[in-house]
């Protein structure tokens, strides 16, 4: 497999919304299989195709985050449902070196397909809950930082858009 270059903010892939898979192909296997050692390469705990310049609906998570030995692959998850509120530090490896409090669902329900194009679906909460919504959000276009508030914005624009030396 193959490390593959993560496109970080302003890059525009990452704000496109990815288009849905309609049949696995050994390029999307092996576009999954390069995504997972990306992201173990970089300690992410997710990573979302967009992330490595491919706007398809494929994402990635840590095997840490759930009770599986394996990482999470999934084809065109979408989330069905979600409860209850929580607030926690999130960062991103297209938005490196920046760190901030995010709300989101605490609990959420995704359904998904899987390599075999059979469908799943997981109901979980917490740092996997949480990473699966960070990556579906990708899917879509989003960035964590789209969650800020106006202040912590502008302050996010100063810090990470300023010139490097």
């Amino acid at each position: 497999m193959a490390i593959r270059r993560i496109k970080t903010h302003p890059d525009l892939v990452l704000r496109e919304h990815a288009a849905l898979v309609t049949k696995v192909t050994d390029e999307l296997i092996m576009l999954s299989h390069d995504m997972v050692d990306t992201m173990y390469a970089a300690n992410g705990a997710g990573l979302a195709a967009n992330q490595v310049g491919v706007a398809v609906r494929l994402i990635v998570i840590d095997e840490h985050l759930n009770d599986e030995s394996k990482p999470i692959i999934l084809i065109n998850p979408e989330i069905v449902r979600t409860e209850l509120e929580d607030t926690v530090e999130e960062g991103c490896l297209s938005v490196p070196r920046f760190y901030e409090f995010v709300k989101r669902p605490k609990l959420v329900t995704v359904k998904a397909l899987d390599l075999k194009e059979e469908e799943i679906q997981i109901e979980c909460e917490g740092q996997l809950a949480r990473a699966l919504q960070h990556e579906i959000d990708h899917l879509n276009g989003v960035l964590f930082i789209d969650y800020l508030s106006p202040i912590k914005r502008d302050f996010f624009k100063k810090m990470f858009m300023r010139p490097k030396r």
